[in-house]
């Protein structure tokens, strides 16, 4: 079994040659992102994993791997909006995630950023580096005093409301699909305008489709509570940035946490002194109510093993059975 695998970072080798040699593969790894430019390295291999920010995309990039005798696309991620389903599914490409690598590194996140959020730490620290150790207009909440509005309960959705329930928060949710095993941590509400009009702070944990695209838009962000947070640790689609940084300059909602952006094409580089590229990721830089982290909710130790085991998993799978339980369907 010969894999190839994009998008490699250092701190993924020894698992990839752990796993390799306890299933007698080979497998050739990359730091490049799978591309137009890059697919032809596919050739003479039996399956392909890939991570990366960046779209999958180009006319032709399916029909290559179709041509190179690839049958699947194991994605070592959560999400797969960067794949383009119907282009997989029309060059017999079976597209494979990792659903459950560990929600606890993720729903982890949203409460450290919760917390550093409504005990204002950034700000604090910016005075501080200032050598201004004054308290003035920094008064904070206790966690246990407010409402937290889970939008999207899956497994990473879930996770967070039972540590910010664990934490005494009053847990508040929305999902299309409601879980009924829930009903001691949260209380579902019937949309997503009622969770955002009650909540202190509303933590994203939906994927990214196109019914989801720029869920929060001025519109929604209107609704939400002046002195309320927004948290998104879960794809930058979800949030229509440049309303979202209109709502903070006047003072629609209080700040924001963001892990993910809408171009993520930054992430995992150093740029000292060279321009993104991005004027609104510039903006939200310079924000003193924003924090940002570059897209790390799933960094840690346990995740990045259960991640790249989980991929390739799901690859041998779908080559010594043609499916896996991580299949990927296509929605609408």
């Amino acid at each position: 079994m010969k894999i190839l695998m994009y998008g490699v970072q250092d701190h993924e080798k020894a698992i990839i040659q752990h796993w390799a040699d306890n299933h007698q593969a080979e497998i050739t790894t990359t730091s490049d992102f799978l591309s137009e430019q890059t697919v032809t390295a596919v050739e003479g291999f039996d399956g392909i994993c890939i991570q990366q920010p960046v779209v999958l995309g180009g006319p032709h990039l399916y029909a290559q791997l179709k041509s190179y005798g690839i049958k699947q696309i194991a994605t070592r991620t959560a999400g797969y909006d960067m794949i383009d389903l119907n282009e997989a599914k029309n060059n017999g490409l079976l597209v494979t995630n990792v659903p459950a690598y560990s929600p606890y590194a993720v729903a982890e996140l949203a409460v450290t950023q919760a917390m550093q959020l409504v005990r204002h730490i950034p700000a604090f620290q910016k005075r501080i580096a200032n050598k201004d150790f004054r308290w003035s207009g920094l008064l904070s909440r206790e966690i246990r005093s407010l409402t937290i509005g889970i939008i999207g309960t899956g497994r990473i959705g879930a996770t967070a409301a039972e540590l910010f329930k664990g934490l005494g928060a009053n847990v508040i949710g929305f999902d299309q699909f409601p879980n009924d095993q829930l009903t001691n941590i949260l209380n579902y509400r019937s949309s997503l305008e009622e969770v955002l009009r009650e909540a202190d702070i509303v933590s994203l944990h939906t994927p990214l489709f196109n019914s989801t695209r720029h869920l929060i838009n001025k519109d929604t962000l209107k609704i939400m509570k002046n002195s309320a947070y927004l948290i998104n640790i879960a794809r930058g689609g979800l949030i229509n940035t440049a309303d979202l940084i209109e709502a903070l300059e006047h003072g629609e909602i209080a700040g924001a946490a963001l892990d993910t952006f809408e171009d993520e094409t930054v992430i995992n580089k150093k740029l000292s002194g060279q321009p993104l590229g991005d004027p609104l990721l510039e903006k939200l830089i310079t924000m003193d109510q924003v924090m940002l982290t570059p897209h790390v909710g799933f960094f840690t130790e346990t995740a990045i093993q259960n991640i790249v085991e989980g991929a390739l998993d799901s690859v041998a799978d779908v080559l010594e059975t043609g499916t896996s339980q991580n299949l990927v369907q296509v929605h609408d």
